[in-house]
């Protein structure tokens, strides 16, 4: 479990855009067991080395004469086979080639852990900023629902006015209660990526920047550091060894060994009064005849190589068109957002200006709710697009397998 503790103490330079992701990242990352049982997947597969790789049992046989003959009374020997030079080496080495690819795994599965906790963290951003905006939409309408009634006591309203707006602001406490319920469902969400009570409180950043991200962002390590083609390349090249250990299983196999015959004492054999046993040394070669298995064996390694490439290929394609894909997502939400903050400021600018003939005049309040409205619907917007630009990057940061 060392490699995986070091592991996790690497992930700590994540630099991510609020410190308290990082910790539950690291968090989640200590105690989420769908990644403790990819690394679990590791360490089986390192046990498999030292199975493949190892000599066969050596063979002690025993055998003792009733009937004695020609003075022999027993026999005992003791034979070691040993499978044709390089075998051993070459299942060695696709086995851990094997256990490589499933590190691999492991890895890329410790990236997609990483993207969830961004994915399930920034909705919760959002849904702060979307309550904050609602509140303070609320607290506004509460203020004109008091200046409306105060000009219609005056003379110089119409509570038409005041029933606008106090409908506007049930409006704004239901959505407000329906964010409100929303929150527990994402809370659960996230905690439970962090394998934690559901309940468990969550803290979330005041403020997120926006990074000035080149065009080719990352697009260089794209093919390089993915693990998922390390897995496979891994995966291709143990087939590679599978094969030659295939073609190397097809070969005799060698058989050394030792027999030591126990002789009668009164045996015209014994060459002296002390002489008891013979030793006799052995060799034996096993002749591999039956060669189908061994070509089907072969033959698989190479179908096993094919499909890798394959599989690559595929993958490769996934990758590029899924960078193009994320990299518009990214430059579509910069762009909504710039748009956003400029129809905020123009919308605060009108309605600042509306609401000022109102004071005047009376006259017009409809135009100041409408207003008030739009204000608010692009700061819900502008919200939305600050979510999904850095759930967008976080993506971009999984399929290019590098850290911020």
């Amino acid at each position: 479990m060392k490699k995986l503790t070091l592991f996790i103490l690497m992930l700590s330079g994540f630099g991510l855009n609020a410190q308290t992701l990082n910790d539950y990242f690291k968090t989640a990352a200590a105690n989420n067991p769908g990644l403790q049982a990819k690394y679990k997947d590791f360490e089986i597969a390192l046990q498999k080395v030292a199975q493949v790789n190892t000599l066969p049992d050596p063979t002690l046989s025993f055998g003792y004469l009733l009937s004695p003959m020609n003075g022999q009374r027993a026999e005992l020997s003791l034979m070691q086979m040993f499978p044709w030079f390089g075998t051993l080496k070459a299942q060695g080495d696709a086995a851990t080639l094997m256990a490589d690819a499933k590190y691999q795994t492991f890895l890329d599965a410790s990236n997609q852990l990483y993207y969830q906790v961004a994915a399930s963290y920034y909705p919760l951003y959002e849904l702060n900023l979307l309550k904050k905006v609602e509140q303070d939409n609320a607290e506004i309408l509460e203020s004109y629902k008091n200046i409306a009634n105060v000009k219609f006591k005056n003379g110089v309203g119409s509570m038409v006015d005041v029933l606008r707006v106090d409908i506007m602001l049930k409006d704004s406490r239901t959505n407000l209660q329906i964010l409100i319920n929303k929150e527990h469902a994402l809370l659960a969400a996230f905690n439970k990526i962090q394998n934690r009570n559901v309940q468990e409180k969550v803290i979330i950043a005041d403020s997120l920047w926006i990074d000035d991200l080149p065009v080719s962002y990352r697009k260089d390590s794209l093919l390089i550091n993915h693990p998922l083609l390390k897995e496979i390349d891994a995966k291709k090249e143990a087939s590679e060894y599978s094969e030659l250990a295939a073609r190397k299983q097809g070969l005799p196999k060698i058989g050394i060994g030792l027999q030591y015959m126990i002789m009668d004492q009164n045996s015209a054999m014994s060459v002296s009064d002390d002489a008891k046993g013979v030793f006799m040394p052995m060799a034996s070669l096993t002749i591999p005849i039956f060669r189908s298995k061994f070509k089907a064996a072969v033959k698989e390694a190479q179908l096993m190589q094919e499909n890798y490439s394959l599989q690559k290929e595929e993958l490769v394609n996934t990758l590029k068109s899924g960078y193009e894909m994320i990299w518009f997502e990214i430059s579509q939400q910069r762009e909504l957002m710039m748009l956003y903050d400029q129809q905020v400021v123009e919308a605060q600018q009108s309605l600042r200006l509306l609401f000022s003939a109102y004071g005047n005049s009376g006259k017009e309040f409809e135009e100041v709710l409408r207003m008030q409205q739009e204000l608010l619907k692009y700061e819900k917007m502008k919200a939305s697009a600050m979510a999904n630009y850095h759930i967008a990057v976080a993506k971009l940061e999984y399929i290019t397998s590098k850290s911020r």
